[in-house]
Order: C-alpha cells, then structure tokens, then sequence
C-alpha cells in the first residue's frame, strides 16, 4: 500500500504562484513514476505532470500547463512537488497526487496510477 498526502492549495490570483508538495509513505518510493492530476467541477479529470525516478527523472506535462509548471521529486525524502507560477484561473481545480507501482514507463492516463491522494483546492481569482 501506498500512502499520499497533497498539500499546499489555497487561493491565489491570477498571475501569482503556488508549491504543491505531495508526500508518500508505504511503498518504495524510487520505483515510482509520480504524477499530478486535476479536476475542475463538472470536467473529467486530466493530466498535469509527472516524473520518473531513474532514467534522468524525465517528466511530461500537459500542454496547457508547460512552461508555467515545473514537477520535481526528492527521493530522499518521499516527495513530489509541483511548482506552478502564472497560475490562470482556468487552472482552478482539485489537484491530486498519484503513484504508479513501476518506474518504467511515464503515463498522461490516470488508469495507470495505482495510489491517489485525497487531493487538494487550488483556486485562482480573476
């Protein structure tokens, strides 16, 4: 088994930033693909960023968030962070941490995470 907890949400306004950090437990964390996912009110939920532990710690990132987004992990310490700055307020939603139980593979599709968080409320003002 495997444990997340997200934290870090809040309200921001458009233009500002906020740090998500997702800390595990339970399992071998370095083994573990890690990713962010999100889900606004009445929308599916969608892919934001995720990141190997071997292989370079490559990530991926959805369109929508590149360049604005910025995913990193500690493996000394069982976290993953989401860094996200010129936030919009499209990007208001429910975020949540997830694992994977392999580390060979990144995945944009949340059918291939095993473990979730209970996620956490970003929302950002106009």
């Amino acid at each position: 088994q495997v444990q997340l907890v997200e934290s870090g949400g809040g309200l921001v306004q458009a233009g500002g930033s906020l740090r998500l950090s997702c800390a595990a437990s339970g399992r071998t964390f370095s083994t573990s693909t890690m990713g962010w996912f999100r889900q606004a009110p009445g929308k599916e939920r969608e892919f934001v960023a995720a990141i190997r532990s071997s292989f370079g710690g490559n990530t991926a990132y959805a369109d929508s968030v590149k360049g604005r987004f910025t995913i990193s992990r500690d493996n000394a310490k069982n976290t993953v962070t989401l860094q996200m700055n010129s936030l919009k307020p499209e990007d208001t939603a429910v975020y949540f941490c997830a694992a994977m139980t392999t580390d060979w593979l990144i995945s944009r599709s949340a059918n291939t995470y095993d473990y979730w968080g209970q996620g956490t409320q970003v929302t950002v003002s106009s």
